[in-house]
């Protein structure tokens, strides 16, 4: 079984910048994506980033590129989501999510296991 956990939320003012990391554990596949997902208040839950598994290939959504820069370190099974330039806007509950497969995708259903989130608050 596998399991995520983030870590790194915080409240910040717009400009600043906040790194979130979230470790994987347990039985992973050999080769995994990890993604991040965030939901605003009263918004559905939009995808952010993601990272394949030797972190050569990455997306972003439009609304975080050239802002956010996702990483991973493998051998802590630990990916980073440097986030630079936090706009209100940018204020949501993030998740992170593992999917078992090989392909980059801002689709939730090829995520299958998520973590319970961490709050990014940003003040104008």
């Amino acid at each position: 079984q596998v399991q995520v956990e983030e870590s790194g939320g915080g409240l910040v003012q717009a400009g600043g910048s906040l790194r979130l990391s979230c470790a994987a554990s347990g039985r992973t596949s050999s080769q995994y994506l990890m993604g991040w997902f965030r939901q605003a208040p009263e918004k559905v839950r939009e995808f952010a980033a993601a990272i394949n598994w030797s972190g050569v290939s990455t997306i972003y959504a439009d609304s975080v590129k050239g802002r956010f820069t996702l990483s991973r370190d493998n051998a802590k099974n630990t990916v980073y989501l440097q986030m630079n330039d936090l706009k209100p806007e940018d204020t949501a509950l993030y998740f992170c999510a593992y999917g078992p497969g090989f392909r980059l995708s801002s689709s939730e259903y090829d995520y299958a296991v998520w973590g319970q989130g961490t709050q990014v608050t940003v003040s104008s």
